[in-house]
């Protein structure tokens, strides 16, 4: 008998696992990057570009690392890096390095040494960055800004190995890691999106609806990002308009997450290597462009908050567990603690869906997937058979 081919996936879909009912929902929250602001992938050719001249000029590396250009095809989310060893790879579920992923530079390393580095495939938990994605040998590309620097950290180690140029692979991952960082905290990243943010920022006209839609349902809308306000605020002009502030009941900048999740009521939360830090929220002055040292003892609509930690956010506003749902993009800064510790519901972005969907419901996908369940069921026949056939001659 036939097997079906498997139904297609409804690439608008919403995808649970955990029951959810939006009817518990009263207040929701978002994140900015990656959630209400979509980037092109023009930004992660500019954070590449960026953060190369940044080697070449600020931590004088070779000039000839001017001509790299980015591959966006490269890495994809989710692989690890060995930061001593100047390893990429894909682990499983289980801590163990899958044969074949393995690179240094661009060149595949052969099995027989991956076997021989790890003393087998299986890599210990303590080698492995910790809850917060904190320390550790391995480090994990969780969030869509990762994807830009492991492309350059190979990039820039396959220059070195090509041109028999000797590096220490803990200095080359630091030095790449603080120029990325760098393009971000400097305010680079920032100023070249803002002078043309149609080339950087999807303009999607269903966002003004969704607001709209949970504040004419009673919601209460709220807004924590890491960005700094003038960025949100030219980033929320372009995608909502002038009056985008109206649409949210608080909303808080230069949070600092992870820390505005995990560092609480000036408790430090057991995993994070951070300092114990007491984090009141800050207003900030929209006009003087700073933020000021008054103390603040609640939070109202119409303000711009910064720092902060969620404890106060909870005690201001009285928005607490699962009748919150906020929306993120990255597992530890936005998901985590809000989800474990805080008892919110939460809701990932994942923008990698869109082209695995499109793959599960290709023709050439479908057409293997049955191809596959047919060989699964042959096999258990044929075991089927074989057992019988042993009863009967025993």
């Amino acid at each position: 008998m036939a097997q079906a081919a498997p139904p297609d996936i409804d690439p608008k879909a919403v995808f649970c696992n955990n029951e959810l009912s939006l009817r518990d929902i009263e207040v929701y929250g978002f994140d900015f990057d990656y959630t209400l602001a979509i980037y092109t992938r023009g930004l992660h050719f500019l954070i590449y570009r960026l953060a190369t001249h940044v080697l070449i000029d600020k931590y004088k590396y070779p000039k000839g690392l001017g001509e790299l250009t980015y591959d966006p095809a490269f890495a994809v989310r989710g692989l690890h890096y060995d930061v001593h060893k100047g390893l990429l790879m894909k682990l499983d579920a289980f801590h163990k390095v899958q044969l074949g992923t393995v690179t240094r530079g661009h060149t595949q390393v052969p099995d027989s040494e991956v076997r021989q580095l790890y003393e087998g495939l299986h890599v210990t938990i303590d080698r492995l960055n910790n809850f917060y994605g904190y320390g550790a040998h391995m480090q994990q590309l969780v969030d869509m800004f990762s994807l830009p620097e492991i492309a350059l950290l190979s990039d820039v180690a396959e220059h070195f190995i090509k041109n028999n140029i000797q590096y220490d692979a803990d200095y080359l991952f630091n030095d790449v890691k603080s120029a990325v960082e760098f393009v971000h905290i400097s305010g680079l990243m920032h100023q070249e999106i803002m002078k043309d943010l149609g080339k950087y920022v999807e303009k999607e006209a269903g966002l003004r609806t969704l607001l709209d839609r949970l504040k004419n349902a009673g919601k209460s809308i709220f807004l924590i990002t890491n960005s700094g306000y003038a960025f949100v605020s030219k980033g929320m002009q372009y995608l909502l308009g002038d009056h985008w502030r109206d649409m949210f009941d608080i909303i808080v900048t230069k949070a600092g997450k992870p820390k505005f999740f995990s560092e609480t009521g000036g408790h430090q939360v057991s995993g994070s290597s951070a300092p114990s830090m007491h984090r009141p929220f800050r207003y900030y002055d929209v006009e003087k462009r700073a933020r000021t040292w008054n103390m603040v003892t609640k939070l109202e609509k119409g303000n711009i908050y910064a720092e902060g930690n969620i404890d106060h956010f909870k005690e201001m506003t009285g928005w607490v567990g699962s009748k919150v749902l906020y929306f993120g993009d990255h597992v530890y800064s936005d998901l985590a603690d809000p989800a474990i510790r805080h008892g919110w519901r939460t809701g990932a972005i994942i923008p990698e869906l869109e082209h695995e969907i499109k793959v599960m419901n290709s023709p050439t996908y479908k057409t293997t997937i049955v191809w596959l369940q047919a060989l699964q069921t042959l096999i258990a026949n044929m075991q089927v058979i074989a057992l019988l056939l042993m009863h009967f001659f025993n």
